[in-house]
Formats: structure tokens, C-alpha cells, sequence
């Protein structure tokens, strides 16, 4: 007899990206949503409600790049803007074209852009202003009922269940010191202690000092809080369900993997078995008699041959006997 066990949780997938990020998670069948967004997959014979979003622009490096276009667009000189997300005492210097050739910062450029121009930044530590700015970076106009998770003019379900937060999730918390499950305001405490450094302080915290991403940790940490509380709506109850990891069961988790089931389950499904025209029993009894005739057949021709050979053996030895005399 086949057993079907009942089909597992589901867990929820949280990507951040270097340009985009996304979300999945498994959501009720009941659900107004635009369909693009809403896709169905099978999986051991079960199929799956699943929710998913790919926020283009919405990336780190790209949501850093857009952060560093709203400085320079309050600022009333390009000759030093003060970084409130970059540490203290740490200065360095971008090109227009760095920040502006980007599709998604494209309609951030000044009027008087030039890719050449070298614009100074110097951070200044100020982990409350830091994440007072990049609030900016989202946008809720579109959102007219606040009880439902929506940015950038789009809507989703509730979250619900557990989630995976992987990539530039996983490595941002690595750097706050945290890993796995924690509280809300134990990731809010290690930001906060975190942005409060001097620049010549981040290589005894960090165990892999790189200054590209030791300098934007802190705005990272921000943006995550407004990624996660302000456009997905994760609340103090909900962000512990938040495991923040780099492998699940020592295998790597990426969006080759979710791009993998998805073409699995553009694979035709199994031929149905072949529906036999009598019952069982009666298919049994009408093979087994076939076989016995087949089997009587076969007896039969043995017979003849046997029973031909004989003949052909006495009559060779009659005529010997005969020719002898």
C-alpha cells in the first residue's frame, strides 16, 4: 500500500541581493493578489500557494547608491557631505558616475552631472539620523490602508510562518555579531553599538576587515530594519520567526535554488497509469489461463518433437537391421 504523508511547514525565503531583493512564502489559497506575484508549486506530490516579489533597485549596493544620491541632493555643496551611516573619522570619495550610472539612480542626477566629478563623503557616526535617512529610501504613498505590508506601490499578505534570511541578510547580522534567531531589539542594540565606532575600531570587530563593506555595515543594518519592520511589515512577535543563516543542513541556499524548482515544475507530470478495461481478479484469472494454454502449447511441441525423433531413430534402425541381413 502507498503511503502520502502530510505535507511539511513551510519556511519563507528572504534574498538581499547586490541590486534587488525578494520574498517568498507559502499564503491560503484565498488571496487578491495581482496573479504575477501569486505562483504554484508541486512538490512531493503536494501543491504549494506560494507568494513571491522581486524588488528591483532594492538591492544593497543600489539602495547605498540611491542613499548616497538623496545626500547629495540635500546638501548644499559637493566639497565633504557628512555620511551619517559611514563611522567616524572615515572619509572617502565616489565619482558621479559611480553614484548616477546606475538605472536606479538615474532620475536622482543633477541637473549639472558629470561621471567625472569626485564627491567627498565623511562619516559621522550618527546611528539615529542614519536611520531616520534611509527611511526616505521606501516609499508608502501608494499605501492607503496601513494594515497591509506595501512598498513601492506594491502589495502582500500578511507574513506568516518561519523565514530563512539569507545572503546580504545573513552577512550584515554576522557583522552585528548575531547569527541564527534574536529579538528585534537585540538586532537594534547591536546596530546602534555597531554605528557608534570610530572607523579605526571596525577591524577589531570585524574577523574579515574589507573597508567596501566594513564602511556600509551600519547602513545596511538600517536599511534591513526598514526592509524588514516598514515594507514587510515584521513586528517585535514576528521577527524572532526570522532565522538569519548561510547554509541550511550544510547546503548553500541561493536563487539558483528556487530558480531550479521553478523549472522542475515546468515538467510535464508523470503518464497516469494505464486503466485496465476488467477488475483485478478477473485480469489475473484471464492471464493465468492464457499462460496455461501458452504453457500446454509449448508441452504439446515438445511432445511432437520428441515423439518425431523416435520414429526417425526406429525407422534408421530397421533399415540397418534389415541391410545387415
Amino acid at each position: 500500500m502507498w503511503v502520502h504523508p502530510k505535507g511539511v511547514e513551510t519556511t519563507g525565503a528572504l534574498d538581499l541581493g547586490g541590486a534587488s531583493t525578494q520574498i517568498s512564502f507559502a499564503v491560503g489559497e484565498a488571496v487578491e493578489l495581482n496573479t504575477s506575484d501569486v505562483m504554484k508549486v508541486s512538490l512531493y506530490g503536494y501543491v504549494y500557494t506560494l507568494y513571491t516579489r522581486s524588488f528591483q533597485c532594492y538591492g544593497r549596493n543600489e539602495a547605498e547608491k540611491r542613499f548616497l544620491a538623496t545626500l547629495l541632493q540635500d546638501s548644499i555643496t559637493k566639497a565633504k557631505l557628512a555620511n551619517p551611516c559611514y563611522p567616524r573619522n572615515y572619509v572617502t570619495t565616489f565619482t558621479g558616475g559611480h553614484i548616477f550610472g546606475s538605472l536606479c539612480t538615474e532620475d536622482l542626477r543633477p541637473e549639472s552631472y558629470d561621471p567625472n566629478d569626485v564627491i567627498t563623503f565623511e562619516g559621522t557616526g550618527n546611528p539615529s539620523l542614519c536611520r531616520e535617512k534611509v527611511a526616505s529610501l521606501f516609499t508608502f504613498k501608494a499605501c492607503h490602508d496601513q494594515a497591509i505590508s506595501c512598498f513601492d506601490g506594491v502589495y502582500q499578505p500578511k507574513v506568516k510562518g518561519s523565514f530563512v534570511a539569507f545572503a546580504g541578510f545573513y552577512y550584515t547580522a554576522s557583522a552585528l555579531n548575531l547569527s541564527g534567531s534574536f529579538s528585534l531589539n537585540t538586532f537594534n542594540s547591536s546596530t546602534w553599538n555597531f554605528c557608534s565606532q570610530n572607523w579605526s575600531q571596525l577591524p577589531l570587530l570585524l574577523p574579515r576587515f574589507d573597508e567596501m563593506y566594513a564602511r556600509s555595515y551600519c547602513f545596511s543594518a538600517h536599511y534591513i530594519y526598514h526592509l524588514l519592520v516598514s515594507g514587510y511589515r515584521f513586528t517585535e512577535e514576528t521577527w524572532p520567526q526570522i532565522h538569519f543563516k548561510k547554509e541550511v543542513e550544510n547546503s548553500s541556499i541561493a536563487w539558483s535554488l528556487g530558480y531550479m524548482l521553478s523549472l522542475t515544475n515546468q515538467i510535464p507530470a508523470e503518464v497516469p497509469l494505464i486503466r485496465l478495461p476488467m477488475k483485478p481478479p478477473a485480469f489475473i484469472g484471464t492471464l493465468a489461463f492464457f499462460t496455461g494454454v501458452a504453457l500446454l502449447c509449448l508441452g504439446f511441441l515438445v511432445y511432437l518433437c520428441v515423439l518425431s525423433r523416435n520414429r526417425r531413430h526406429s525407422r534408421h534402425a530397421l533399415d540397418h537391421a534389415v541391410d545387415s541381413e
